[in-house]
């Protein structure tokens, strides 16, 4: 499995979710566990999702969602998983 951390937060708006995960389907990226929370007016979601059926390299996926974040509003970030478990060990 190729585990992806993905990481959307923003000014709520909608079709947030709807636009991540139609990008993530249309490029074979399963979401494997998915949690999204609105505080006030701020969206924050974060998505595990398995990139092993991807065909697109990781950064391009990452440079894909980051430009789909700006005509949304919000920030996209992609880490893979090894990174980001090294990144937030205590």
């Amino acid at each position: 499995m190729n585990k992806t951390i993905i990481t959307v937060v923003g000014k709520d708006t909608i079709g947030i979710i709807a636009r991540v995960c139609m990008y993530l389907a249309e490029n074979k990226i399963n979401i494997l566990d998915i949690s999204q929370t609105i505080v006030q007016d701020y969206f924050n979601m974060m998505m595990i999702v398995d990139m092993q059926a991807c065909e697109k390299a990781f950064e391009e996926i990452s440079n894909d969602l980051g430009e789909i974040g700006q005509e949304l509003g919000v920030q996209i970030k992609c880490q893979r998983e090894d990174i980001f478990n090294k990144m937030h060990r205590i």
